[in-house]
This record gives C-alpha cells, structure tokens and sequence, in this order.
C-alpha cells in the first residue's frame, strides 16, 4: 500500500521561504559575477544562472520533501509528477531578461500546489528588496499585510504594460487606462495588482504553470481574482502545464478587462493575426 500522504502547511511554508531566499541571494550574487546568456527555444533567453538557482532549489525543496513531484522552467518536466498529490512549482528566474540585462525587474518564484491547487506561494525578488509570502490566509509584501487597491472604475486603472499597449487600435472602445512600469517578470507584474501598485493586468498569451503559480496565490490571498483569457479559474499539474492567458485585476475590473480582451481577440482575429504562443506549445519531456 501507498504511504498516506502527510502535508504540513507551516512546516513546508517555511521550507519554500528559505529556499526562495536562499536561492534568490544567490541569483543576485551570481549577477556580480558574469554569466552566459543562450536562446532557449525560438526566443526565450536562458542563463548558467537560471541553471544553477534551479539546481540549488531542487536540492533544498525534493531534498526535503522526496515524496513531492517537480516541475520547473529549467528541468526537462517528467509526467511522473501527475502521481504526485503535492507538487513544487518552480521559476528560478522569473523575468530572465531583466536579470541578464541587469535590470531589477525578476523573481525567484517557488509554489507548492496540493491536488491541483496552489496552498503556498513565494516571490523573491533581491534587485528590488521584495518578498512576497501567500498562503490561503493572506499575503504579505516583505512581512507586512497587502490587498488589492480596490479600484471600480476603468478610468484611471493602472496597468503594468507597454504604453503603446493601452493606446492600440485594437481595442474597440476607447480605454482610459494608464501604463505603469512593467516588470519583465509576468510574477511581479501580477504582484504589483496584489499589492494595490497596479489595478489589472492582461495578457492573451499562452503562459507557463511556473509563471504564475506563487503570483497567482498572492493575488488571490490579498483580496483579486485571477484567471485565464476565457475566464476559467487557474488548475496545477496538468499534463500540458499551460494557461489560456491571464486576466488578473481587483474584483471590480476583473470583469471589464476579460470583457476587453475578448473583443481584442476576436479584432485580431478578424485581421487575421495570430497573437503569439496561442495555442499549445511544445514540452520537453525527459
């Protein structure tokens, strides 16, 4: 017979905290000391970094919790983690391209997801001295309780996106909206929405497990909601680990801003573009 599955929340909470400490130090360290920088697939930059944080955190995490299954940006995914009740979900470097280019705008981002959902979450981000901590009970931005701004009103909103995002044609109605400083780090943008520095943030997109699934608890725990482009709410360790986009916001906006990229896709779509990773793309197994 199987061992019966043994979860303790606190005990791991302050497992994935450390580590994501440790591993983020480390990551700003190793950025004092040169790195090399490849492209990863047709666009995507990797670093001996992202290699090295994703070797330290799977030392600490799976050496720790051996019975938990693993999926990583960096690590060839296996489907022996679908077994697996309690699974880590891990970015070393969320936002790869702000670290290379020496900008503040990255994360380490460590999640554990209990049957399909996400119970703890932490973002470390050493450049800008942040460390978010969410569990189901509430989030904290360097140990002091955060919420979202609770903003109703679309006019004035701020979004952590390009500026020409807010004045493009595609969008039907006009849009009042203003562009805040965008983070590469899809974690932290969706962070800064938790934490009340930003009212939503859209993306149409095809995104990663491991590139929300810390960001997504944060929200939620500080009082926003979060889902994919149809709407539908957030799943963990699935086999194709992918989300339909993201529409993350205060409660008020969630709906307005899924209203408005729905019209956004559907004049793409009408031009014929195809927005970018739209559909599933292609896992490396190992």
């Amino acid at each position: 017979m199987p061992e019966p599955f043994c979860f303790d929340p606190m005990a791991d909470l302050l497992l994935a905290e450390s580590a994501a400490r440790e591993a983020a130090d480390h990551a700003l360290w190793l950025s004092t000391r040169g790195f090399e920088t490849w492209a990863k697939g047709a666009s995507d930059p990797v670093t001996t970094a992202d290699l090295e944080v994703d070797a330290l955190l799977r030392e600490r995490l799976l050496g720790a919790r051996p019975g938990y299954g693993w999926l990583s940006e960096e690590t060839a995914d296996s489907l022996a983690r679908l077994e697996a009740r309690a699974l880590w979900v891990v970015d070393p470097i969320d936002g790869t391209r702000d670290y290379a280019r020496g900008r503040d705008g990255w994360a380490v981002s460590v999640a554990l997801a209990v049957d399909g959902e996400v119970v703890l979450g932490v973002l470390a981000a050493p450049a800008l001295g942040h460390v978010y901590v969410a569990t189901r009970d509430g989030a904290t931005l360097n140990g002091a309780p955060i919420r979202v701004s609770g903003r109703e009103d679309e006019s004035g909103m701020r979004l952590p996106v390009d500026p020409q995002f807010v004045a493009a044609r595609l969008w039907e109605r006009p849009w009042p909206a203003e562009a805040v400083p965008k983070p590469n780090s899809m974690a932290l943008r969706i962070a800064m929405v938790a934490s009340g520095a930003a009212d939503g943030l859209v993306d149409a997109r095809m995104t990663n497990e491991w590139d929300v699934a810390a960001a997504s608890l944060v929200l939620e725990a500080a009082g926003g909601r979060i889902t994919d482009r149809e709407g539908a709410p957030f799943a963990f360790n699935k086999p194709e680990p992918e989300m339909l986009g993201i529409v993350a916001a205060t409660p008020a906006l969630h709906a307005p801003l899924l209203d408005r990229l729905t019209e956004a896709r559907a004049a793409l779509k009408r031009m014929e573009v195809r927005i970018e990773r739209d559909g599933p793309a292609e896992r490396q197994e190992g």
